[in-house]
C-alpha cells in the first residue's frame, strides 16, 4: 500500500525535486487513499530514561511503521543505519526507507529485530 502510493508520486513527478516535494505529494496520495498516517511526528529521543531531544519521523503510518523519505541520487550505509536507529529507539516493528532521487523509485524495508509488543 505505502510503495504503491509512493511509485504512484514518483511515476506523477519523476526524480529531481526536493525531499519535501514528496513528502507533500505523498501526503496527498495517502489522504486520497484514506491512509492513516501522521507527517512530521515527532517523537521523542530518551537517554537513560532522560528525554534529551526530539525527531521527527516523515510519516508515522497506521501508529505502527515509521517511512522515511529521501530524494537523493544514491542512498548510503548511513541512511540504513538511520532508519533501523528510528525503529529501535522508537520500538517500531515496521519502517520503510523510500528515495524518490534515482530515476526509479528505490524502497527498502525494515524490521525491527528489538521490537517489543506493547500488549503481549
Amino acid at each position: 500500500m505505502i510503495i504503491g502510493h509512493a511509485m504512484t508520486v514518483h511515476g506523477t513527478l519523476g526524480n529531481g525535486f526536493q525531499e519535501v516535494i514528496y513528502q507533500r505529494a505523498l501526503e496527498i496520495e495517502f489522504s486520497l487513499n484514506e491512509v492513516n498516517f501522521k507527517r512530521e511526528f515527532e517523537m521523542p529521543v530518551i537517554y537513560h530514561n532522560t528525554q534529551i531531544g526530539t525527531r521527527r519521523v516523515d510519516f508515522l503510518v497506521d501508529e505502527i511503521i515509521s517511512v522515511e523519505l529521501k530524494a537523493l541520487t544514491e542512498l548510503q550505509e548511513v541512511h540504513f543505519a538511520q532508519a533501523i536507529n528510528y525503529l529501535e529507539a522508537y520500538n517500531l516493528e515496521i519502517g520503510l526507507l523510500i528515495n524518490f532521487g534515482a530515476k526509479s523509485l528505490q524502497f527498502h524495508r525494515f524490521k525491527n529485530k528489538n521490537f517489543k509488543p506493547l500488549n503481549p
